[in-house]
């Protein structure tokens, strides 16, 4: 059973293509944006939590990607997402946006996060029920 679930989901609209006919690649990014924040709800950041809780989330410090297959206008995307590592202070999410219709996997992203502290700016441990969370999603 895989332990990604679905964080976004959307259809390529022709406004998103750029000169070649196909998704330019900050629409890729920006799938990646709403599915990060959706990620960060299953695992009890919540917006409000981020705003006036805990104030933690999680940020990119780094990322490697990878284009897999051309999306065109009318596809219906699903971003997916899960773990593939967690440490004292970071946790590593592997991100696959699919074309729905075919299963094709088109592109992928690692993007290695820190729990950051919203006030002081400074990266933290993951609590414990942060990490619990974090490991129901090990891939």
């Amino acid at each position: 059973m895989s332990k990604y679930i679905e964080t976004y989901r959307n259809i390529v609209s022709p406004a998103e293509l750029d000169h070649l006919g196909h998704m330019n690649a900050q629409y890729y990014f920006a799938a990646i944006g709403g599915g990060i924040t959706s990620f960060q709800i299953a695992l009890g950041l919540t917006p409000s939590d981020m705003r006036e809780g805990r104030r933690l989330a999680f940020v990119v410090v780094h990322g490697d990607t990878d284009f897999r297959a051309e999306l065109k206008a009318g596809d219906v995307i699903r971003l997916e997402t899960g773990v593939t590592e967690i440490a004292n202070k970071t946790a590593t999410f592997h991100h696959r946006l699919l074309k729905v219709e075919t299963e094709t996997l088109s592109f992928e992203a690692y993007f290695k996060c820190v729990l950051l502290n919203l006030d002081t700016r400074r990266a933290v441990e993951i609590p414990e029920d942060i990490r619990k969370k974090l490991e129901a999603y090990l891939v």
